[in-house]
């Protein structure tokens, strides 16, 4: 019998959130910082990704991201293959470290 294959996810968190305020920009800056904490890049500024492996990696994260939503603003997650992040084009300035340090480390796995 073979070894199950693991699937290799990339989930995206995408937000939105208020900073008008100095608790809202403190609220915001604690969200940002959880995230990068958690193992997400960022690739803009209100844009994250990180590596999962498997299903089940991708919604012990999500859950993780829910319990440390702020209170206000829009927040929302996707999850794409590494086949479909693989395809995504960078049509102006260029790729962050991390990023091509994440790209590195998933030939690794």
């Amino acid at each position: 019998m073979k070894a199950e294959e693991v699937r290799i996810l990339w989930l995206f968190v995408f937000f939105d959130l208020p900073v008008g305020t100095k608790p809202e920009r403190r609220m915001a800056t604690r969200f940002r910082n959880f995230l990068k904490d958690d193992g997400y890049m960022m690739l803009q500024w209100s844009v994250y990704a990180r590596v999962c492996r498997g299903e089940d990696a991708v919604d012990k994260h999500v859950q993780r991201v829910t319990k440390h939503l702020p209170t206000k603003g829009s927040v929302r997650a996707l999850q794409v293959t590494d086949r479909q992040y693989d395809r995504m084009r960078l049509l102006l300035g260029e790729a962050k470290k991390s990023e091509k340090v994440a790209s590195a480390q998933m030939v690794l796995l």
